[in-house]
């Protein structure tokens, strides 16, 4: 399908107030999109079906999915990126809506997050807020047009469901990704702006909260997987935004764990909750000024049926080539989004507090991080 159709498909999908996921994962040129063909508004626990789930920051609330078996897949042609005119979207320094309350509240905020470290309630704790934008682009396809350009290394998404609300977003940070028993994830943490190199210095403070982030998922998962891997850190580039990234890898060990364990493992990471898990958790709810939902959730592609073509004899044509099938799970963590609601966009941001932080250069972050996501709403 042309991606002129594509983007005519899950419009009339939008008009009709049917759910529908678009997404691209990273890297990828293919968008591709899940059209559910009723409105029924499906839940998930465990994560054993089959579809596209949406799972808020507190997996005590609500899990939503598109389940594959009542959608209709489509996808895009490969030249979807070269449809896509691939630019800058600049834009104007948006004034933020009250900013003397909101900064005075968000510097509050980490100041009684470095208490609580400081009092050893935990060592971490990823302290965000919300943050309202007029609208000037007020079709949702078309921001996520500009999405698909502006991060090709993202995975870039738009989601709608008419009893939930719709969301957008391009994150960079991969929850797990599973095809059989063999798993992959990310250490992602630090944050810097892009200024024309990867090549740069990262403070103790940000080397330390990428520290922290992996320990917790080789804690958390070095007695479910075999043959662990982590790789040394590297610098990464999300957009305008540079991060910290470390990658691992294993395999499943199926006696000792299973997709439903590890989700329930891993999430929330130190990345977007803290470390113990459970007090920054708690600390967030209690203490944020507004209720998170999705965002710091994941979403992606859940159990999903592959079929991959391999060579099983290159000397026998009869068996040159043979069919078998893959079960494969691509989960994201849900950074970098935004809530559409009326003429607005409601955009998220955070940051990883840690006792070497500083409440001011925190909220200095937070903007930047806005600023970014702004630029596709132009």
């Amino acid at each position: 399908m042309i991606f002129s159709d594509f983007l005519e498909r899950i419009q009339e999908q939008l008009t009709q107030e049917l759910p529908f996921v678009a997404y691209r994962k990273p890297k990828e040129s293919n968008v591709q999109s899940f059209l559910q063909v009723d409105s029924i508004l499906h839940k998930t626990t465990e994560f054993l079906e089959s579809g596209f789930v949406l799972a808020p920051f507190n997996l005590e609330e609500m899990s939503v999915l598109i389940p594959s078996e009542s959608s209709e897949l489509i996808i895009s042609d490969e030249d979807t990126l070269e449809e896509i005119e691939s630019r800058d979207y600049s834009n104007k320094s948006s004034e933020i809506i009250n900013e003397v309350s909101v900064k005075k509240n968000h510097i509050s905020l980490v100041e009684k997050g470095i208490e609580a470290i400081q009092e050893n309630v935990f060592s971490k704790v990823v302290l965000s807020r919300e943050e309202p934008v007029l609208l000037t682009e007020k079709n949702p396809i078309q921001i996520f047009k500009k999405l698909l350009a502006s991060y090709p290394t993202a995975f870039v998404y738009v989601w709608y469901h008419p009893k939930v609300g719709l969301w957008l977003g391009a994150t960079p940070e991969t929850l797990l990704q599973i095809e059989n028993r063999e798993f992959k994830t990310m250490a992602l943490a630090g944050t810097k702006v892009y200024k024309g190199t990867t090549d740069v210095v990262w403070e103790a403070k940000e080397l330390e909260e990428q520290q922290i982030v992996t320990n917790f998922i080789v804690s958390n998962l070095e007695n479910q997987l075999q043959a662990l891997k982590v790789s040394k850190v590297e610098t990464a580039k999300a957009g305008t935004l540079l991060h910290l990234k470390t990658h691992i890898s294993g395999r499943i060990n199926m006696e000792a764990s299973s997709l439903t364990r590890i989700i329930k493992s891993l999430h929330p990471t130190p990345a977007v909750c803290g470390m113990p898990k459970e007090a920054a958790k708690s600390f967030i709810m209690e203490n944020e000024h507004y209720k998170r939902d999705f965002y710091t959730g994941f979403l992606g592609e859940l159990n999903l049926k592959k079929e991959v073509s391999r060579n099983a004899n290159r000397r026998n044509v009869e068996n040159h080539a043979y069919f078998s099938i893959k079960t494969a799970s691509n989960l994201f963590v849900n950074l970098r989004c935004m809530q559409i609601k009326n003429n607005e966009a409601l955009l998220y941001i955070g940051g990883g507090i840690t006792d070497g932080s500083n409440p001011i250069k925190e909220w200095e972050e937070t903007v930047s991080k806005s600023e970014t996501m702004k630029k596709v709403l132009q």
